[in-house]
């Protein structure tokens, strides 16, 4: 078989290069890589034998020349030459067909995309060698046939290994060695892109740390697989559905009731359970004591008849059961049970039965033991398997025994080895028995991801799974409340896997933090690499917790791998599985242009998917999972609290760092630029954040250097898209903080590369701080069920939409560039989202969840973020400008433990607030009984007395908020924004005003530890009292106060006046102004001044000096000049602070720059300037609005909230939103009058008994029938039967407790349900069904309502225009995330 298509071509399965040629070891990124030279070809075959046989016939010859004969020799002897070439080609063709008909016969057709079908391959079976070094030479072209052990195994240029595959996948090798060096034009292959490895192949990878008989080696190390500058790695296995979603929700146990499970010694006599068939729920247990009491025999008899056919009932004895066991209860256990062993029943026999009622003796299975010597030898056992309505498998199970002298008995009811987990992707033909799946947290704690095994199940869909055994904590697979909270389901399983031998205890320098083996094997790859790729690989055991630089896969300062790069086939990493590791998943380091997809990381310690040195830029990440991201010691950013103050080596000298600000940042995607392109990630459960944006303000570690300024701050955010966060202990997404790029200093004593809070993230056009702003777009983000926050983002002109938070301590915060931001104009906007404060997603009490009470619109038993008492919020306004408009608000019920509201403030705020955080177009639910909150003192709240916390304030712009148009919200007990018309809303702690808004920055030299005290004119009685931003002590001080403008104002110190005071207009419009009097000593001087600062340049322009005016009213006359009247009598410095120039946009300050007005005072006197007591009632005035209040506004707002009804993590799908409220007579009697059923919004409700069904076309959405039945007759059943239209979505709510519901039950099977119910007792039923199809969608219900368990408002979300139901795939379906995907890569 030829080894090339044609000249210049490589064959398929030899990695292409950037060119058509291998790279020289040499290779620079953009420059030309020598012609090298292929591998020498084998030598050509003999020439063939000579025939025998009789010679030919001699020509006659002619005397001619000597130069003619020498002409005729020649020609003679090419032609012989010609003979034997044609003879050895088609001798070789021969030979080639001959192998291609083995080849067909054998069924291994030759192929030349399979790597192992070059015909230039030697076969190769070199054994267990593992004392030997092993090195494949230059021409060596080996296809590895079985399994093999190194010392170590180096492949030399020219050199080749290629692992052998058979078609039918039945190779298993497994190549162990403590390392693997692949060198310059070296290659190592195991399947590729066209022809993937089907058999089952392993690299293990073995060694200590300490083992010093292996050397270590130069860049690698130890235990690795290493990838040199011109070296070839080709990883790939069979292509596999990496992970998926769930589409049903699985409860605890697999079971809706939980299972159940009882056992006891000595529990005399006939233990008895009746468990419902239907639901799995054991709905009576008792004990019969037949062995003593005749009594209980007949009320078992009693109990035995009066249950109604299809129960289940179990049975076991304990101890004894026949003394006083009756014949008339052995016949009714015969009869209604079918047992075959309880009329011979004998003293102190072990007896179990599990039976149905009318089942016959086909339904039983029950078991009996002798008993002798206080032994049974053995337990009598009986089991049976049954499953719910809703298609569910459980088994019952009795036993009974004496063992060692004692009686016992017991029962399970539960699913072990019967639960089935349905999924969205298809992928029953890619995920066999005995794989390794994992299913993720759906709850705060990541603790609760659940590995299992994959089980057979030939009754399974093509999107069914078993697994092994059963959960142990409930997994969410819908969307609640409008937020997609599916858990996420990854394969790790892989055929071709690369795994790291472990010791069984822990050694060496990190078992003080760790009690197992941490020192697992790594895949290092170089730059100038010729290829790299892997698809459908398992890393298990990877990295090594002691070594930097030594992760499971780790592209090390490779430049760009993509075609910027010279990469023709740029580098990928795909569908990869990295679990159980012991340092990071993927590290890129210095590293530029990888795509990342489909790609698993589960179980680490340290950051998961890390990018290193803060200059790694166009990188690539989609559809990949991390989850169960641990605390790991390299970095200061991978510890927790305790790894933080332990780990002191780099420190200097006795410094103890402090974990909340220097550690505490592990994360499952770590971004260390903000050029980088996440799309449709999710980040499933860290010890500290899912996703991490930090900012280097230098290159760091071996990068330090090459990039002298990183201006990560000012880069533009790359793509960022349908990404999702949860159950992460600290934060869904943050976006803040840069880290420490100096070493360690008695200046500065803090570890390099720790955390610090010197960064602003202010993306601009070209990372140019003097061109336009960008934009930095957060789409499509689902944030649940992260303990701290759902997102907190610092910086500006940030933008977050289409997104969904739920069940967060906090949902989203914004923090500003600071309180006077240098680049400031900058703002941060949210909208089309929705925020769910406590959905029905109730979370399990366990797997280290530490908080469970009351919550939630049902008032029920939930897991709890942070405390019991932690005051929930959906949107948390730090400081601002901020924008929240076009959102929805559901799920935010106070309780008596706790404040949850749909708007609040953040805790303890020492900080500014701008006025000018606006609110507009919102919407909220029923569900919502606080929609803003400005705390009370007590718990968190402490005081509630800080700066920020007394300055709170929000922007009501349309009146969605409040019901008054452009208003303004702020704390109750401020009263420097009131006036009489106020509205006061003692619920929130707040007030609603009218008026204009701004601050006054207020900053003052050479007077420590003050606090300034606000009067206004009108209220002189309620001074606010701010402490200042800065600590105690500090030299410098500053207040921000929010002030109405139009009014007038004194200020008072609580010591000597400082000697200079600046003052800046905050957020003032034009001709804005206020009233200033500042309290000074009556023998004080001035020099005042007003300028213009630029921020940005620190320049100052329009100095103006300030003149003196005679008194107050003259002062009054003249506004507009720059006047200022010091009342020596009272001791006020009286000026006004007006804006002369216009604001544009956000910017806090004018066009022109900062206006700002700076005081000097010179005076001798120390005393106290508190001026208040003779300021008041002098200049005491009326209080009064400059803005009167509107109206309350009663109309409904029909642009109010986000449009989408649901915030899915397939944008591209549709739902239906469905709400059934069905009504049962003891409800009627409570006074709920309400039944309905909801599509979409529009409610279709009735108020006569019977049944409401609706159907809607499972493709588009609309509802095609709404019918009503007073009871269950012939013209109902019709209808069940023939009535509704195929490929519909079939929804039924009840009132009352009409006729027939029993009869219902039946016809239900036809549209879904795996059997029919027994609806027996039933007060209402809420049912979703589907008529079509050849199986039934996982969303299928049935609830029934029994005696006092009300079913309230039921609400599901429904996908749509399923090719499951039938319909019809759109003709042109648009998926953004491939558009963006290859806008990313460059593929468009």
């Amino acid at each position: 078989m030829p080894t090339s298509d044609g000249p210049g071509r490589l064959p398929v399965f030899v990695a292409s290069s950037h060119t058509n040629h291998q790279r020289s070891p040499g290779y620079v990124p953009d420059r030309g890589a020598p012609v090298r030279l292929p591998p020498p070809a084998k030598a050509p075959p003999p020439p063939p034998i000579k025939p025998y046989g009789i010679p030919p016939p001699r020509r006659a010859t002619f005397s001619v020349s000597e130069e003619n004969q020498r002409r005729e020799r020649a020609q003679s002897h090419q032609q012989r030459k010609n003979t034997f070439i044609c003879f050895g080609i088609s001798t070789a063709a021969f030979f080639l067909t001959l192998i291609l008909v083995f080849s067909l016969k054998s069924g291994n057709v030759l192929d030349e995309n399979c790597p192992d079908h070059n015909p230039s391959l030697s076969s190769w079976n070199p054994g267990h060698q593992p004392q030997k070094a092993v090195v494949v030479r230059t021409g060596q072209l080996f296809r590895l046939e079985s399994s093999a052990t190194f010392l170590s195994l180096t492949i030399q240029s020219g050199g080749q290994v290629v692992f052998a595959d058979s078609a039918d996948g039945s190779k298993n090798i497994t190549l162990r060695t403590h390392h693997i060096l692949i060198e310059d034009g070296a290659a190592l292959h195991v399947g590729s892109p066209k022809c993937r490895y089907r058999s089952h192949a392993a690299v293990a990878l073995v060694g200590r740390s300490d083992d010093k008989a292996v050397p270590q080696v130069s860049g690698f190390g130890r235990k690795f697989m290493g990838v040199m500058g011109g070296g070839t790695l080709e990883l790939h296995g069979a292509e596999r559905v990496s992970w998926s979603l769930l589409t049903r929700s699985v409860p605890v146990s697999g079971l809706a009731t939980g299972g159940y499970f009882f056992q006891r010694n000595f529990s005399r006599g006939i233990n008895l359970r009746v468990v419902d068939q239907d639901t799995a729920a054991v709905l009576f247990s008792e004990r019969y004591d037949t062995h003593k009491l005749p009594n209980d025999s007949r009320r078992l008899t009693q109990l035995l008849y009066s249950l109604p056919p299809g129960r289940v009932v179990t049975l076991a004895v304990g101890d004894s059961a026949v003394k006083s066991l009756l014949d008339e209860t052995k016949m009714a256990i015969e009869e209604r049970l079918g047992s075959s062993f309880v009329h011979d029943l004998k003293y102190r026999q072990a007896w179990a039965l599990v039976s149905v009622i009318g089942g016959g003796n086909s339904s039983c299975s029950e078991d009996v033991r002798e008993h002798e010597n206080h032994d049974t030898g053995g337990r009598a056992l009986a089991r049976r398997n049954f499953t719910t309505a809703d298609g569910v498998g459980f088994a019952v199970t009795a036993y009974s025994e004496w063992k060692n002298g004692f009686p016992i008995s017991g029962f399970e009811v539960d699913a072990v080895d019967q639960v089935v987990l349905n999924l969205q992707d298809e992928v029953q033909q890619s995920w066999k028995p005995g794989d390794q799946i994992v299913v993720a947290s759906t709850d705060y704690s990541m603790h609760q991801a659940e590995e299992f095994t994959l089980l057979s199940c030939p009754h399974c869909t093509s999107r069914q799974v078993r697994i092994q055994g059963k959960p142990q904590y409930g997994h969410v697979g819908e969307v609640i409340d409008g937020v997609d909270m599916r858990a996420e389901v990854a394969l790790l399983s892989r055929n071709v896997l690369v795994y790291g031998e472990m010791e069984n205890s822990c050694y060496g320098n990190t078992c003080q933090f760790y009690s197992h083996d941490t020192f697992g094997g790594h895949v290092k790859i170089v730059k100038n690499f010729t290829s790299v790729h892997l698809s459908h690989v398992e890393l298990k055991n990877m990295g090594q917790q002691s070594e930097t630089g030594h992760y499971p896969l780790h592209f090390h300062m490779c430049g760009d791998v993509d075609k910027r790069g010279g990469y023709a086939e740029p580098t990928y990493v795909d569908g990869v599985s990295i679990h159980h590791s012991f340092s990071r998943c993927l590290t890129i380091h210095a590293t530029n242009g990888l795509l990342v997809k489909n790609t698993v990381g589960y179980d680490t310690l340290g950051h998961c998917f890390f990018l290193e040195d803060g200059i790694e830029q166009r990188n690539v990440f989609y559809h990949n999972l991390g989850l169960l991201t641990r605390p790991g010691t390299l970095l200061p950013t991978d510890r927790n609290d305790t790894l933080c103050t332990s780990i002191r080596d780099k420190v200097y000298k006795g410094y103890t760092p402090a974990p909340s600000t220097e550690c505490k940042a592990v994360s499952t995607f770590w971004i260390a630029n903000p050029n980088n392109h996440l799309i449709g990630n999710a980040a499933a459960g860290s010890q500290d954040a899912g996703i991490w944006f930090v900012f280097h303000s230098s290159s760091t570690g071996d990068s330090h250097g090459l990039v002298p300024e990183t201006k990560a701050e000012l880069t533009p955010l790359g793509i960022f898209y349908n990404n999702r966060v949860h159950s992460n202990f600290k934060a869904g997404l943050f976006i803040d903080k840069g880290v420490k790029t100096t070493n360690a200093s008695a200046a500065d004593p803090r570890e390099y590369l720790c955390l610090e809070n010197s960064a602003r993230f202010r993306p601009h056009e070209n990372a140019d701080p003097n061109r336009p702003r960008v934009a930095a777009v957060i789409d499509t983000l689902i944030a649940f069920k992260n303990n701290d926050l759902g997102a907190w983002i610092r910086g500006g002109d940030i933008i977050i939409q289409n997104s969904g938070f739920a069940d967060n301590g906090v949902g989203l915060s914004f923090a500003s560039d600071g309180s006077y931001p240098k680049d400031e104009g900058s703002s941060q906007e949210v909208t089309q989202s929705l925020f769910v404060g406590e959905s029905r997603n109730r979370g399990t009490n366990a797997g280290q969840n530490k908080y469970w009470g009351l919550g939630g619109a049902d008032a029920k038993m939930r897991t709890l973020p942070r405390n019991r008492t932690f005051p929930i919020r959906g949107f948390q306004i730090y400081d601002g400008p901020v924008q929240l408009t076009q959102s929805t608000f559901r799920g935010f019920i106070p309780t008596p433990e706790r404040y949850t509201s749909a708007v609040g403030f953040n805790l303890k705020n020492t900080w500014q607030l701008t006025p000018r955080n606006n609110l507009s177009q919102l919407s909220f639910c029923s569900t919502v009984g606080l929609r803003a909150f400005f705390g009370r003192p007590g718990q968190w709240f402490e005081e509630n007395d800080l700066d920020g916390d007394k300055n709170s304030i929000f922007h009501d712009v349309d009146g969605s908020v409040t019901g008054y148009t452009d208003t303004y919200v702020g704390r109750a007990d401020n009263l420097l924004i009131q006036h009489p018309g106020c509205v006061s809303m003692p619920q929130w702690s707040g007030v609603i005003c009218s008026g204009r808004y701004s601050q006054v920055y207020v900053q003052t030299q050479g007077a420590p530890s003050l606090t300034l005290s606000i009067c206004r004119d009108e209220y002189p009685n309620s001074p606010l009292v701010l402490r200042g931003i800065n600590s105690q002590g500090a030299p410098s001080q500053q207040y921000q106060p929010v002030l109405m403008m139009s009014k007038s104002y004194t200020l008072h110190w609580s010591g000597p006046a400082p000697r200079e005071v600046v003052l800046s207009l905050i957020n003032f419009d034009k001709d804005d102004w206020v009233l200033l009097g500042l309290c000074y000593p009556s023998d004080t001087t001035f020099q005042i001044m007003a300028d213009i600062n630029d921020r940005q340049s620190n320049t100052f322009d329009d100095l103006t000096d300030y003149g003196t005016v005679s008194s107050l009213a003259e002062l009054g006359k003249r506004p507009t000049e720059r006047k200022y009247f010091f009342d020596r009598a009272v001791g006020l410095l009286w000026f006004y602070l007006r804006a002369r120039h216009s604001r544009e946009g956000h910017s806090y300050c004018s066009v022109k720059g900062c206006e700002r007005v700076k005081v000097m005072a010179t005076t001798s006197s120390k005393q106290v300037c508190n001026c208040s007591a003779k300021a008041y009632p002098k200049y005491s005035k009326t209080p009064s609005a400059v803005v009167p209040m509107p109206a309350l506004s009663t109309k409904p707002c029909n642009s109010c909230g986000a449009k989408q009804l649901v915030f899915s993590s397939e944008p591209w799908t549709s739902y239906l939103q469905t709400q059934v409220k069905s009504l049962c007579s003891k409800e009627q009697l409570r006074g709920d009058n309400s039944s309905f059923i909801t599509v979409n919004g529009i409610t279709m409700d009735f108020s006569q008994s019977g049944y409401l069904l609706v159907s809607v076309d499972a493709c588009s959405g609309k509802v095609t029938k709404k019918t009503f039945f007073s009871k269950l007759d012939a013209k109902m059943e019709q209808y069940l039967k023939s009535g509704v239209p195929k490929r519909s979505i079939v929804l039924m709510a009840t009132r009352g407790k009409p006729e027939g519901m029993v009869g219902v039950a039946p016809h239900l099977v036809t549209l879904g349900m795996a059997k029919a119910a027994d609806l027996t007792g039933a007060e209402s039923v809420a049912f979703w069904g589907f008529l079509g199809g050849s199986s039934s969608p996982p969303w299928v219900s049935l609830l029934s309502g029994q005696e006092d368990e009300f079913l309230g408002l039921q609400e599901r979300y429904l996908p749509l225009g399923a090719e499951a139901y039938g319909c019809s795939p759109p003709a042109v379906q648009t998926r953004k995330d491939l558009e963006l995907l290859e806008r990313a890569t460059g593929t468009q």
